[in-house]
């Protein structure tokens, strides 16, 4: 492309990132700080700190009935968010071209992750070939423009790439986006899905990021995915930051499981 072309694109596509990022980083932060602060409990809290419905369950064997109150003997609070790194998120983004749409969200989803102190994101995106777009995170457009849509698709050769950088396995959290058509080997994907699983990743599929609904994806493979208890479902960019908040604190989805 052209110099003067690629400035001229460049300014199109950083007009819809900042729009993009304008209407989700704010929500995003939000839900993920909130997810980060409530996975941490102290015992001794400050007082602005003190989680009061906790407090007052865990001491209700301390209910005075002649006063009408509680003498809380052991105070339950949220620890102070950690400035060392709690949690490692991997983007696995499938970049064939109709997951277009879905390499635009992640791009935009991995460069507000990385603001955030207390998670690691990693962004990979892959084909046949596999990119590693982490140091590219705080330029949304700079991951755009170093990613090639199109080719075939080998999900088992991403998967190896992103395990192989894990060294937290029970703090680490890998987001596969991808229409699910394999091109490379299945059976290769499963057992290297279930081994990560087995070491104590949390694994989420997502067939879809885009805004107009579910594209199409290979049903049988996003089976065969839940039977070893990955969620997969389509979700929209307005429902990412919950699913990232439900996944950090290790809780049930707030997207139904469907295939």
């Amino acid at each position: 492309m052209p110099e003067t072309t690629r400035e001229t694109a460049r300014a199109v596509v950083r007009r819809v990132v900042d729009d993009l990022a304008n209407r989700l980083a704010a929500r995003t932060r939000t839900a993920l700080t909130g997810a980060l602060d409530r996975g941490a409990r102290t015992a001794r809290p400050r007082h602005r700190d003190i989680d009061w419905n906790r407090t007052i369950a865990a001491n209700l064997r301390h209910y005075l009935p002649g006063h009408g109150t509680v003498v809380p003997e052991r105070l339950v609070g949220h620890a102070r968010a950690a400035r060392s790194v709690r949690k490692e998120i991997v983007l696995c983004v499938d970049q064939s071209g109709s997951m277009a749409a879905s390499v635009v969200h992640a791009s935009v989803f991995g460069a507000v992750l990385a603001s955030l102190r207390a998670v690691r994101t990693r962004l990979v995106v892959f084909d046949t070939q596999v990119a590693d777009l982490t140091d590219r995170l705080d330029d949304p457009v700079d991951v755009l423009f170093g990613t090639r849509l199109g080719g075939g698709t080998d999900i088992n050769r991403a998967l190896a790439y992103c395990q192989d950088r894990i060294t937290r396995p029970a703090e680490t959290i890998v987001v596969l986006i991808s229409d699910l058509y394999e091109g490379g080997t299945r059976d290769g994907t499963l057992r290297r899905v279930a081994a990560m699983r087995a070491a104590g990743v949390r694994f989420v599929t997502l067939p879809a990021l885009s805004d107009e609904g579910t594209p199409a994806y290979d049903r049988e493979h996003a089976a065969a995915l839940a039977e070893l208890g990955v969620p997969v479902f389509a979700c929209t960019p307005d429902r990412f930051p919950e699913v990232m908040a439900a996944a950090i604190e290790d809780g049930p989805l707030p997207v139904p499981n469907r295939t």
